[in-house]
């Protein structure tokens, strides 16, 4: 307990005890100003109605336009074990979802089977798939690993918001929809089976599933006329 006499301690505990309810409130009240569409294909509605996993892949810089629909899928997800990452992990409870922990270096493999075990006990999962650090616009494998592991079927997605705010800084080019944004996100799928003879580290599969998101998204702009969309 004396830990927290130190300034340092007691700093990174609240820290990592507050920011994420703080985070929470501040996307709430932008949320609520949002006007959401969402498309879905046939496939996965029939797969919520039987309570089958999926796998949501989208790019990472998608994130904060998408994490709201964590509670409407029941995503599981994995998280670090980083202080970040217990950041992260209150907020995704806050909104709905579940977690493994785990990291590529401590816990990974733990993580992983936590997250099949999850999707087993009716879960979905999302997936950045040029995560965590890029390059950005790149497909890595992880998407297709959880797949064959899963025999869960993947559905890709385009985001495009009419207004946002972008963050330059971040390889990711991450956006944030402003305040009373019109939010257009159409899932397509499910993407070819990815059966036990399969090699997740294809590059044929991983170009084809980065052909489908960057065409998701540039269709779905040229559908809704928002032409201020990344992509």
């Amino acid at each position: 307990m004396f830990e927290f006499l130190n300034f340092k301690h007691l700093k990174n505990y609240l820290k990592q005890l507050i920011v994420p309810y703080v985070a929470w409130v501040i996307y709430k009240l932008f949320y609520f100003t949002w006007n959401i569409k969402i498309f879905e294909p046939p496939e996965m509605k029939n797969l919520l109605i039987n309570k089958k996993p999926f796998i949501l892949a989208h790019w990472h810089g998608d994130e904060l336009a998408l994490i709201h629909v964590v509670s409407r899928y029941k995503i599981a997800t994995m998280v670090s074990l980083s202080k970040d990452g217990e950041m992260m992990d209150r907020l995704v409870k806050l909104l709905g979802g579940i977690t493994s922990r785990g990291s590529s270096s401590k816990g990974g493999v733990s993580a992983l089977k936590g997250l099949i075990k999850l999707l087993k006990n009716g879960r979905n999962t999302s997936v950045a798939v040029d995560g965590p650090r890029g390059p950005i616009y790149k497909v890595k494998p992880g998407v297709f690993e959880i797949s064959k592991l899963t025999k869960a079927p993947i559905f890709w997605c385009g985001v495009v918001v009419d207004r946002q705010f972008v963050s330059t800084k971040s390889w990711n080019k991450a956006i944030l929809p402003k305040p009373f944004a019109r939010i257009y996100i159409e899932w397509r799928g499910p993407f070819q089976e990815i059966t036990s003879d399969t090699d997740p580290k294809s590059k044929i599969l991983s170009q084809i599933l980065e052909d489908n998101l960057n065409a998701a998204k540039h269709q779905l702009s040229k559908k809704f006329d928002v032409h201020n969309a990344q992509c």
